[in-house]
């Protein structure tokens, strides 16, 4: 009996343990399907519904996003000459905290290595081999042993050199620049202005002159690129930009200046400044038909390419700095009058040596009784009397008109920054002694553009043309589009405009007899008829607040030739030393310039001489 009841245990007992082992292996199945499950559900759901948002959280880990810079637009004048344009260069930085500490460990665990001391000699001396005259090799060596997290050094550099200095040592960074070149320097510095990299805008940025006014027009757009990097690192992997969007180039602008002209009236205007020991001076050649600014000077340039330009001037005097014209401004009477027919050229005018006009006595520029000056004499002779006399038959009414239609008291919209309007009183603010000051250029300002636009409209048949500088723009996409030639304003008659013309040759006549002799001899070209006029301002001394008796501005407006104008030039000098040569008149300046010209643009010479006008009968 024992026995079969152990047998029957161990069968029961087997037969449990068997069920037991199939129940966890079920148990075991069953987990593992449920693992499974879930983990294809998440194999579904990361590679299916979740799969590009993860691809793109993934790519944006590792991709780093970088500005296109856009190239900026190119200045050149009239022929197609750069003035202006955009390249690229590098500059060289370095962390010399951390090139520090990363050598002097290495060295530590391995003293065959070099120490920091060692390799940084050994960087400067070869970036002086790769640079010479550009940065020694002690200025090389004061950055690398600055304490400093991060340091730019040297001025930029060609990305070739840049090169060579990162690939053999890549501790030296060389961060993109772009850079503005100006080849020609000066010439036009006053027009064009600067611009240059600016590091927080990662782009050049125009600062002053035409640069800063069409800055929107010449930098075009930004575009943007990515690329992976490898993981922990700023290094790129080669293959991997992708251009997001294109940068779009700024837009080409020509300009109407030539810079030949312009690089002779900048050196002889700053010649002639010099001689006359003036504070400033500028000057303007314009198209004697279309108004168009050939050049325009100032006495003082700067090299917008030099380190030291923000130590020049930052404006514009020629078109920013109005000034009283004096006798220039006397046309606008001439002009008047015989429009109106209240004189002729002959008129016989009796001129006393001062006239009073409400509380002011005026007198001219030489002691004289009464004179029988023609009403050519009285342009050629510029007597101030006989100007006063001929305005006072004209009108306070009739002259404010005319002066505002020969420009004054307006900017003229040459498309130059910073272009100042002049001084013209309102007509309702006069006083009974302000007409004793305007007719004869005093009292008023105008700038050297309006002062050479007043005598284009007598060059052009009575017609101003506004002046303007910018030719014409090319877009990004090749199309060149010319700018629109501004509307002309009808000062006075073709017949008038002629007719005042003829008058101012009288200025520059010498002879016979020094009562025929005009103001301005000094401005006479042989073969070719010169019309213009000469000016003298008394400047205000601000100590009496009255007009000075020893500081003037000196003026001169003219055309060449006087029977088929195709120049106008006009030239003003700031305090020269009044009384000397130089000092006292800018006609000997027009000669010179209105030389250059005729030669430059074969100019043919005046069918015949101009004759010789009546100034005081006898």
């Amino acid at each position: 009996m024992a026995r079969g009841s152990a047998s029957g245990i161990r069968r029961r007992t087997a037969r449990t343990n068997v069920a037991g082992s199939n129940r966890r292996l079920l148990v075991g199945r069953l987990l593992l399907v449920i693992a499974l499950v879930l983990t294809g559900g998440k194999l579904i759901q990361v590679q299916g519904f979740e799969a590009s948002a993860l691809s793109e959280k993934a790519q944006a880990q590792r991709a780093a996003k970088q500005i296109i810079p856009a190239e900026r637009g190119s200045f050149t004048d009239r022929s197609g000459n750069v003035l202006a344009f955009s390249g690229e260069s590098r500059q060289l930085y370095a962390n010399p905290n951390l090139l520090t500490k990363t050598f002097d460990e290495e060295h530590a665990k391995n003293p065959a290595k070099p120490t920091s001391e060692q390799y940084k000699r050994e960087i400067a001396r070869y970036i002086a081999q790769v640079l010479p005259g550009v940065i020694s090799e002690q200025e090389v060596l004061d950055a690398l042993f600055k304490d400093a997290g991060f340091t730019y050094f040297g001025p930029p550099i060609d990305p070739s050199q840049a090169r060579l200095i990162t690939e053999k040592y890549p501790h030296i960074g060389a961060e993109y620049r772009a850079t503005r070149e100006y080849p020609a320097r000066s010439v036009g510095s006053n027009i064009i202005g600067v611009a240059n990299w600016r590091r927080d805008d990662r782009k050049i940025k125009g600062l002053m002159g035409l640069e800063a006014s069409m800055d929107p027009l010449l930098a075009g757009t930004a575009g943007e690129k990515v690329s992976d990097t490898a993981r922990d690192s700023n290094l790129v992997i080669p293959g991997t930009e992708r251009e997001l969007k294109a940068a779009i180039p700024g837009s080409d602008v020509q300009l109407t200046i030539d810079s030949d002209l312009q690089f002779m009236l900048q050196r002889q205007l700053a010649d002639y400044a010099r001689g006359a020991q003036a504070r400033s001076a500028s000057a303007v050649v314009l198209d004697a038909k279309t108004g168009e600014i050939y050049a325009l000077a100032n006495d003082k340039a700067f090299d917008p390419s030099a380190p030291s330009w923000g130590d020049s001037p930052d404006s514009n005097p020629a078109v920013t700095t109005p000034y009283e014209p004096g006798s220039v401004g006397k046309v606008i009477t001439a002009a008047g009058a015989i429009e109106d027919g209240i004189v002729k050229p002959d008129t016989v005018l009796q001129v006393p040596g001062s006239i009073k006009v409400a509380d002011r006595t005026v007198g001219d520029a030489w002691p004289h009784g009464t004179l029988p000056l023609t009403f050519t004499g009285v342009l050629g002779k510029s007597s101030n009397v006989g100007t006063l006399m001929v305005a006072q038959q004209l009108g306070e009414d009739r002259f404010y008109d005319l002066a505002r239609k020969f420009g004054l008291g307006q900017v003229t919209g040459s498309g130059l920054p910073g272009e100042s309007a002049g001084s013209l009183p309102p007509r309702q603010s006069w006083s009974g002694s302000t007409f004793a000051n305007l007719p004869i250029g005093q009292g008023l300002s105008m700038t050297v553009l309006q002062m050479a636009g007043m005598y284009q409209a007598i060059a052009n048949d009575g017609v101003r043309m506004p002046p303007r500088i910018i030719a014409a723009e090319t877009g990004p996409d090749g199309t060149r589009v010319e700018r629109p030639r501004p509307e002309g304003v009808q000062v006075v008659s073709p017949e008038t405009a002629h007719t005042v013309r003829d008058m101012l040759r009288s200025v520059v006549q010498n002879g016979p007899g020094r009562e025929q002799d005009g103001t301005g001899p000094g401005a006479a070209l042989p073969g070719f008829q010169v019309s213009g006029k000469t000016g003298t301002a008394q400047q205000v001394d601000p100590a009496c607040r009255c007009y000075s008796q020893s500081k003037y501005w000196i003026t001169f407006a003219g055309m060449v030739p006087a029977d088929n104008p195709r120049f106008v030039v006009g030239l003003m000098l700031d305090q020269p030393a009044y009384g000397t040569q130089d000092g006292s008149s800018a006609a000997p300046l027009f000669h010179d310039v209105a030389s250059f010209l005729t030669q430059r643009y074969q100019v043919p010479p005046s069918k015949e001489p101009a004759p010789i006008q009546t100034l005081q009968v006898p």
